[in-house]
């Protein structure tokens, strides 16, 4: 009988194993197909922009990473579709960057004098 628990405990050990040994595949695939996309987009990018706008993108990531990642899915889109005349200098970019940007409030601190009587 404690062999056969024996036996039935390696069968589970051994039917974990193989399932976390197809996750882990499963994963590294998901993960070089994404790095295999991230790639090509990047040389669409590289190719449909000068080093300035490229750099002043760049720099805005670090603080606005959803609104850079927007902005390249739609150049990418124009880019493949055709519809790109030429490329994206800096000025281009200031101008999409600034349409893209969540807009600043103004914040007004008003100071409220004692009542003096």
């Amino acid at each position: 009988m404690a062999n056969e628990d024996d036996d039935e405990l390696a069968n589970l050990r051994k039917r974990k194993l193989m399932a976390l040994q197809s996750q882990q595949q499963q994963m590294a695939a998901v993960q070089e197909e994404q790095q295999a996309l991230e790639g090509q987009k990047q040389a669409i990018l590289r190719g449909i922009m000068t080093p300035d706008a490229r750099e002043r993108l760049g720099r805005v990531k670090t603080a606005y990473p959803e609104v850079v990642a927007e902005i390249e899915r739609e150049l990418v889109m124009l880019a493949t579709s055709g519809r790109l005349g030429q490329k994206i200098d800096d000025e281009t970019m200031k101008n999409l960057l600034s349409k893209m940007m969540p807009k600043k409030r103004d914040i007004k601190i008003v100071r409220r004098g004692r009542d003096s009587h």
